[in-house]
């Protein structure tokens, strides 16, 4: 993998590429008026193009590039300011003060809206097993432009971590955080957004295990949510109480702390 300006690029810019080179590890390469689709066919690697407005990461033989966006929390957010209800806030019992733990960050969207929930006084810490995912939802957090003082507020709060979330469950005491959050890559593919398409083909592909699982019950003080395909097997491997949502392609489970 390596790092590049936009096209059309400035000494800031280009001076931001390779600092991102420098943080992430990978060679800078100068663009030099090439298309970044002839530069990662020539490398023969994925290629980060560090531009003005955004990052955005292409993948060897995929024409739609990965770059961070808030997705579905914006409107999410939008419909919880008018009142509205939230399956996810409602079944992870969030409210003012919570903790919560999301063991599968991705691009941030249950996070974002967890962080809405439990406010300036809670704490949201994400885990994300790719560096260079946890690195592009890290600065996507902060340096989105947003007008939304309290949906920018809500995703400035996010802690961002760079850690399997096995070895991060097993670093932290029992009953760290009131819930612990897992959704993991689906059994059966539902089809999303071309960005959504290309997070699935960088992340890391380890499944979902039960000493993950027991770690995460560890670790929880009140609850742990997995949330997964209603088809999954996996809420009765491991003993959770799958919440059916008719015409939902996915389904919540709860196993609760007694």
């Amino acid at each position: 993998m390596f790092v590049t300006t936009s096209a059309r690029t400035n000494p800031d810019e280009t001076n931001k590429a390779k600092q991102v080179a420098r943080t992430l590890n990978l060679p800078f390469i100068h663009r030099r008026k090439r298309t970044i689709k002839s530069m990662v066919n020539q490398y023969e690697t994925n290629g980060i193009v560090v531009g003005k407005e955004r990052m955005e990461l292409y993948k060897v033989g995929e024409e739609s590039p990965f770059f961070f966006h808030p997705s579905s929390a914006m409107f999410r957010l939008k419909r919880l300011q008018k009142g509205e209800h939230d399956p996810f806030i409602e079944i992870c019992q969030l409210k003012a003060g919570s903790t919560f733990l999301d063991c599968t960050l991705g691009l941030a969207s249950d996070s974002i809206v967890a962080s809405y929930a439990v406010g300036e006084t809670g704490k949201v810490i994400g885990l994300e097993a790719s560096k260079v995912i946890a690195y592009f939802v890290g600065q996507g957090l902060k340096e989105w432009p947003n007008d939304n003082v309290i949906m920018k507020g809500s995703m400035e709060r996010i802690e961002v971590v760079h850690d399997l979330a096995i070895n991060y469950l097993k670093s932290v005491p029992d009953a760290s955080f009131e819930c612990v959050y897992i959704d993991p890559m689906f059994e059966t593919t539902i089809k999303e957004s071309p960005n959504i398409n290309a997070l699935h083909s960088i992340t890391y592909k380890g499944d979902l295990t039960e000493d993950m699982i027991i770690e995460a019950k560890r670790v929880s003080k009140e609850r742990v949510v997995l949330k997964d395909h209603f088809r999954s097997e996996r809420f009765q491997a491991f003993a959770f109480q799958q919440i059916k949502r008719k015409s939902a392609k996915f389904h919540y489970g709860v196993w609760e702390k007694r």
